[in-house]
C-alpha cells in the first residue's frame, strides 16, 4: 500500500513536472529575457553578496547591485567593441579591394571552367551588367523579397533591441529581491519535503558553481588558442578575433560563427582565397573540435560530472526544444536534472523494490 501511495506521488510530481515543460515550452519565445536574466542574476548575485559584505552595511544593496551590473555591462560592451577596430580597418579595406578578388576569382576560376567547356570572365562591369539586368526583368520579385526581409529584419532588430533593454532590467530587479524570490520559492516547498529540498539546493548549487568554472575555462583556453593560431599565421588582427572568438563561445554556436566570418573577411583582405581558406580550416576547424569533443566534455562536463556524449546530447535537445535559449541553458539545466537523477537513483537501489528484483535469481 505505502508502494502504491509512493507510485501515485511520483506519478502526481511527473504530470506536474511534464505540464511546466510544455508550458515553459510554448512561451520560450517570450521567455527568453526572464530567463537569460535568471541565469545572470544566478552567476552575479555572489558577487553582490561579496560587495555587500564588504561595504559592511555602508551602502544599501541597491548600490551593489547596480555596481556589480554596470560592471558586467561595461564588460560585454568591451567585448562588443573589440569589433570596432576589425570593422572600422576591413569594411575600407573591402570596397578597395572587392575589384582585385573578383579579378582573382575570374583568373582562379576561369581556366577550370574553360576544361567543362563553360566560358566565364568576370570583372566589376560585367557583375553591374548582370545585376542590372536581372533586377529590370525580376524587379518585381526582387522588390518583394527586399520588403519581406527587411519586416523579418526589423522585426528582429525590434525584438533584439527591446531584449537589450528587458534583460538588464529583469536583472536588476533579480538582483536586488534574490533573496526575497529564493525565500518565496522555498516557503511552497511542504514542511516534510523541506530538508529534502535544501540538501538538493545545495548540490545542485555546487554543481552548477563547477559548471561556471569549467565554462570560464574553458572560454579562456580559447581566446588564447585562437589568438595564437591565428597569429602564427601572420593575420594582423589576430589578437581582437582570437579573443572575441574565444569569449564569445559562452553562445554556443553564435560566437563561433561569428569568429569565423570575421577571420575569414580579414583573410581575404591581406592573403586571398587560398591561404584564407587554409588558415580558417585549420584554426578554427581544429578549434571546434578541441572545443566540442576535449575542452567542453572535459573542463565542464566532468566538473559537473556528465559524460561527453551527454553534453553533446543535451545541447542538441535543449537547442531543439527551446531554440537559442536552450542552446544557453543546456549545460546548467542538465547539471540541475544530473543532481536529480542521482538521487532518484539511490532512493531506488535502496527501495524494496530494487531489493525484491535483487534477491529472485537467489530464490531460483
Amino acid at each position: 500500500m505505502a508502494f502504491d501511495h509512493s507510485a501515485k506521488r511520483a506519478a502526481a510530481w511527473g504530470v506536474l513536472v511534464l505540464l511546466i515543460g510544455l508550458l515553459l515550452w510554448s512561451l520560450s519565445g517570450v521567455l527568453t529575457p526572464f530567463i537569460v536574466a535568471a541565469v545572470l542574476a544566478y552567476a552575479l548575485n555572489p558577487v553582490v553578496d561579496r560587495v555587500d559584505a564588504w561595504a559592511k552595511g555602508r551602502m544599501p544593496r541597491v548600490a551593489a547591485v547596480l555596481l556589480v551590473e554596470l560592471g558586467f555591462i561595461v564588460l560585454v560592451l568591451g567585448l562588443l567593441l573589440m569589433l570596432v577596430p576589425v570593422l572600422t580597418r576591413q569594411l575600407p579595406l573591402l570596397q578597395a579591394q572587392l575589384p582585385v578578388l573578383i579579378d582573382r576569382a575570374s583568373s582562379a576560376l576561369a581556366p577550370w571552367l574553360a576544361r567543362f567547356g563553360v566560358e566565364a570572365a568576370l570583372s566589376v562591369d560585367s557583375v553591374k551588367a548582370h545585376l542590372l539586368d536581372y533586377l529590370s526583368s525580376n524587379g518585381e520579385g526582387v522588390l518583394g523579397s527586399v520588403l519581406k526581409s527587411l519586416r523579418v529584419g526589423g522585426n528582429a532588430a525590434l525584438a533584439l533591441a527591446g531584449n537589450a533593454v528587458l534583460i538588464p532590467v529583469a536583472l536588476f530587479y533579480l538582483l536586488a529581491d534574490w533573496s526575497r524570490f529564493t525565500a518565496a520559492i522555498v516557503g511552497l516547498v511542504p514542511l516534510p519535503l523541506r530538508e529534502t529540498f535544501d540538501s538538493f539546493m545545495r548540490e545542485a548549487d555546487e554543481v552548477l558553481g563547477q559548471y561556471l568554472r569549467g565554462q570560464l575555462l574553458v572560454m579562456m583556453v580559447l581566446a588564447g588558442y585562437y589568438s595564437l593560431g591565428l597569429a602564427l599565421f601572420g593575420l594582423s588582427l589576430a589578437l581582437p578575433i582570437g579573443v572575441f572568438t574565444g569569449l564569445a563561445v559562452f553562445v554556443p554556436y553564435l560566437g563561433f560563427g561569428l569568429g569565423l566570418v570575421l577571420a575569414t573577411l580579414s583573410g581575404l583582405l591581406q592573403f586571398g582565397g587560398l591561404e584564407t581558406l587554409l588558415m580558417v580550416g585549420v584554426v578554427y576547424g581544429a578549434g571546434q573540435l578541441i572545443e566540442s569533443f576535449f575542452l567542453t566534455p572535459r573542463l565542464v562536463g566532468e566538473r559537473v560530472g556528465l559524460h561527453p556524449l551527454a553534453v553533446i546530447f543535451a545541447l542538441m535537445a535543449f537547442g531543439q526544444l527551446l531554440g537559442f535559449t536552450g542552446v544557453l541553458v543546456a549545460l546548467p539545466a542538465s547539471a540541475v536534472v544530473l543532481v536529480a537523477l542521482r538521487r532518484a537513483r539511490d532512493r531506488y537501489l535502496r527501495s524494496p523494490l530494487y531489493r525484491g528484483a535483487a534477491r529472485v535469481p537467489e530464490q531460483r
